[in-house]
């Protein structure tokens, strides 16, 4: 699990911690401050530090067992790219994003398409908060119904275009369609039997599944 510096729920993460179980532990930057406000032991610890909190920072070099990197300022990537990339290294099979959205679009779009680093390597990334759990995929996927994150699902194109797109077990369902160009038709399905598959011949498609 990753948490960043972006907007973050305490009591949303407690329980997703709860809901899921966790290897490795990953705070980049200002996201020290969950794990130094909840008393939860990071693996490791990057970033530049120009919005971590430094007491917080202390607090958690008492720990001998846990990892600092630090980057100046001035670097070529923003510290969640640099936490994915240290992630991927130390052999995940499946990375969370916790405290990777907010009011900084900019920042939240710039992740959005971090996912795919992990996609390009056959691992599954997801991007969560209190409302939405967003990922890319390039492959057929199915949705159980059981385990759908709220009650829409929606389909973006991240591609020029996404070919072949059919869509079954939706309520609005779909038949070898093409998506993309300037338009918003796979915004705001629902999953309407047990299993919803999302098959397609090409391209990349970010899958967001929202709570209303």
């Amino acid at each position: 699990m990753i948490v960043t510096g972006g907007t973050l729920n305490h009591a949303f993460a407690l329980s997703y911690l709860k809901q899921h179980k966790f290897d490795y532990f990953i705070a980049a930057d200002s996201g020290i401050r969950f794990f130094a406000e909840q008393d939860i032991r990071p693996d490791e610890v990057l970033g530049d530090f120009d919005s971590a909190d430094p007491a917080q920072l202390q607090q958690l070099s008492l720990d001998e067992k846990t990892v600092f990197h630090k980057y100046r300022p001035e670097k070529d990537a923003v510290d969640t790219e640099l936490a994915l990339q240290l992630a991927i290294e130390r052999g995940s099979s499946e990375i969370h994003i916790l405290g990777g959205t907010g009011t900084r679009l900019d920042h939240v779009l710039g992740t959005v398409r971090l996912l795919g680093f992990a996609m390009e390597r056959g691992i599954l990334c997801f991007l969560a908060d209190t409302h939405n759990r967003v990922r890319l995929i390039q492959k057929r996927t199915v949705l159980k119904k059981e385990q759908q994150y709220g009650k829409y699902v929606s389909l973006i194109p991240l591609t020029t275009e996404v070919t072949g797109v059919t869509l079954t077990g939706f309520k609005y369902p779909l038949t070898e369609h093409t998506l993309g160009g300037f338009a918003s038709l796979a915004v705001s399905n629902e999953i309407a039997e047990e299993e919803a598959v999302i098959d397609f011949r090409s391209g990349i498609l970010i899958l967001v599944e929202s709570m209303d």
